[in-house]
């Protein structure tokens, strides 16, 4: 299963020499949330912020309000440059387990008929 992810995982923020993906659970990123140990998630990869926390232009108390959970939707919100989001791929440590992810591209669909079935 591992394998499989890994393949079907994107390669955006991947380092060209890490070819063994980590895979965190939702359980062990959330403990990682205090200015000397942060971690966020961001569109299902895991990133070890802690050391730019500091250099964070928004100032580290943004960070840290999300540190230990997925911030995709506040750095998306904010509109991050490309310089930003290349940025990221420092602080990558690994992907979010395939049972954590929110899979937000499956919805359910339900089916109704108007036509009377008796």
């Amino acid at each position: 299963m591992g394998e499989e992810m890994k393949n079907k995982s994107s390669s955006n923020h991947l380092p060209a020499e890490d070819s063994d993906v980590k895979f965190f659970t939702r359980e062990e990123v959330h403990a990682h949330n205090m200015s000397k140990d942060a971690w966020l998630i961001i569109h299902d990869k895991v990133y070890d912020i802690t050391r730019f926390l500091e250099e964070h232009p928004g100032g580290e108390e943004v960070l840290l309000e999300q540190a230990g959970s997925d911030a995709t939707e506040s750095f998306e919100d904010v509109g991050h440059s490309t310089d930003a989001r290349e940025m990221l791929q420092q602080y990558y440590i690994g992907e979010l387990h395939q049972d954590d992810r929110k899979n937000e591209c499956k919805k359910e669909v339900y089916i109704t008929t108007s036509k009377d079935s008796r």
